[in-house]
Formats: C-alpha cells, sequence, structure tokens
C-alpha cells in the first residue's frame, strides 16, 4: 500500500483505498490484468504481453459436468488448425446459471508420437485416456471433425452459433455440404475487436467462478500457455505467436464466450435431416 500512495499523491480524493484494494485483488488472481494494474494505477513501465490465466483461478473452476444434452442452451467456438496441428471445438453449455465447458479436440493418429516428442506434450497418453481424439491420415481430417461435431449438436436442445476463425473454413464447410450437414456457423475474428470482449467475458466468469470446467489436460495446459497482448486502447487478444506452446482449445473457449455475447439470431440448420442421412447410409 505504500507503493499505492507514492504513485498516487491523490490517493483517497480521486480514487478510494477501497478502489484500490480490489484493483489489487483482482491483478493478483488474472495475470492479464497485473501488467494493466501496475501500467494504469502504480505508473510503472510494463510489457504489453502477459499470461492470460491464473493456475489458481483455474483450479477453483474445476467440477462435475452435466452431460451436454441436459444443458438448456449452448454455444460453440471452432478453432481450425493447420492440418498437422491439434484443431479444437470447445462447446459452452449454460445450465443454473453456470457456464460447463465441453472441449473437443482432434490431432492426426499418423505422426501422433513425434508430436507429442516436438511439443514435449503426451498427446498419446491424453489420446488414450478419451481427452482427446485422433483422426485417420497424417493430416486433420475435417470431414472427421465434421460428423463429430454434427452428432454432438444433434443431442443439443439449442445450439445458438459456433463461432469460427475464417482460417481453412471454406474447407471446413465444404466437408459439412458432402455429408448434408448445416451447423449455426457465425464468423469470428481473432483481433481486438472481437477477441477482447470475449476474453472480458472469459475472465469475469473465471473470477466469479461461474465456468466449470473438468480438468481436461489439452484445455488445461492451453490455458496455462495463454499469453495476452493489448494495443494501445488496452484492447486485448490472444497470440499464439508469443506462447510457449498450443494454445487451440482456450482461443476456442474464448470464440464461444464471445459469441455467447451476441444477440441471438434465429439460424434453421437441418441436423435431423443430417442423422436420417447417416441412418440410410
Amino acid at each position: 500500500k505504500e507503493s499505492w500512495k507514492l504513485s498516487n499523491p491523490a490517493l483517497g480524493k480521486f480514487r478510494s483505498e477501497p478502489d484500490m484494494q480490489k484493483l489489487a485483488e483482482k491483478a493478483s488472481r488474472m495475470p492479464s490484468a497485473e501488467n494493466t494494474f501496475r501500467n494504469l494505477n502504480l505508473n510503472q513501465r510494463v510489457s504489453t504481453v502477459s499470461p492470460f490465466i491464473a493456475k489458481q483461478t483455474w483450479d477453483t473452476c474445476l467440477g462435475e459436468l452435466p452431460p451436454i444434452y441436459e444443458c438448456d442452451e449452448v454455444w460453440a467456438g471452432l478453432d481450425l488448425s493447420a492440418r498437422t496441428d491439434l484443431t479444437a471445438c470447445v462447446f459452452l453449455g449454460k445450465k443454473d446459471n453456470k457456464f460447463y465447458v465441453y472441449p473437443y479436440i482432434w490431432t492426426p493418429s499418423i505422426g501422433l508420437d513425434d508430436r507429442s516428442k516436438r511439443d514435449r506434450v503426451p498427446y498419446d497418453l491424453f489420446v488414450k485416456q478419451g481427452h482427446m481424439f485422433t483422426t485417420p491420415g497424417a493430416t486433420v481430417d475435417y470431414g472427421f471433425v465434421a460428423q463429430m461435431i454434427g452428432e454432438i449438436a444433434s443431442e443439443l436442445k439449442i445450439l445458438h452459433s459456433i463461432a469460427f476463425d475464417r482460417w481453412r473454413i471454406d474447407v471446413f464447410k465444404k466437408e459439412c455440404d458432402l455429408i448434408g450437414l448445416e451447423l449455426p456457423l457465425v464468423p469470428f475474428g481473432q483481433g481486438f475487436k472481437d477477441m477482447s470482449p470475449a476474453l472480458d467475458t472469459l475472465e469475469a466468469e473465471l473470477l466469479n467462478a461461474r465456468i466449470v470446467h473438468n480438468d481436461n489436460p489439452v484445455l488445461e495446459l492451453a490455458a496455462a500457455n495463454a499469453v495476452v497482448v493489448k494495443d494501445p486502447a488496452g484492447g486485448r487478444k490472444l497470440d499464439k505467436s508469443k506462447a510457449t506452446n498450443r494454445i487451440d482449445p482456450i482461443v476456442a473457449l474464448a470464440m464461444a464466450c464471445g459469441v455467447s455475447n451476441f444477440k441471438d439470431e434465429t439460424v434453421n440448420y437441418d441436423i435431423d435431416g443430417y442423422l436420417e442421412d447417416i441412418v440410410i447410409a
């Protein structure tokens, strides 16, 4: 508190000590808020790059998930990878004023051991334990991913939208067309404009323990690796280039949180027809 007074001579007049206390507590619980607090409130020069989620905050949100079909409404974020990396679709289900996180993560079956060694992450073990999935071949099979997403979507009461990054989305849409699957896909930018409010929402839900995850290790690693960068206006976005390892699942979760803020628009998509086609085939 002595540093507060030194850097804020007018403390108690223009900003109260209780306000400073709240800001300091938030900074201690969320690393992405620490640099902002130090810069704006302690007048310290800091880096524009900072970790996003504190492990303690993430761990407080650990809990049991209900079956996804019991959620009253659902949103999702889809992060398509380069063909040899991780592809993630994270569903965010709302039930009893809580948001439950259901991550689905894919990687190619061929080269799995090499990727585990390269990234120093036991993907092979995570696949065996059911925390992630492999697709046939040496590259991520978007047709396999589309079919699995369609099967999940068919169980849901309401799937409002699936936010997607434009990277390779045309390839994914073609795979959906081939199997007659229509999904409520909504474009979601990866820049400051779309990602900053999404991170604000995700951060608030984490801090208030309104998000529940079941300790999926792939998602947890992504959360631990995630870093944010800021623009001059204070907007934030996740930066894959500055992360120490793969963060695709946490990017997908952020997009799901972001699209949950959008005004709901009714989107008609033929899940039942898609399932009938599978049965007929």
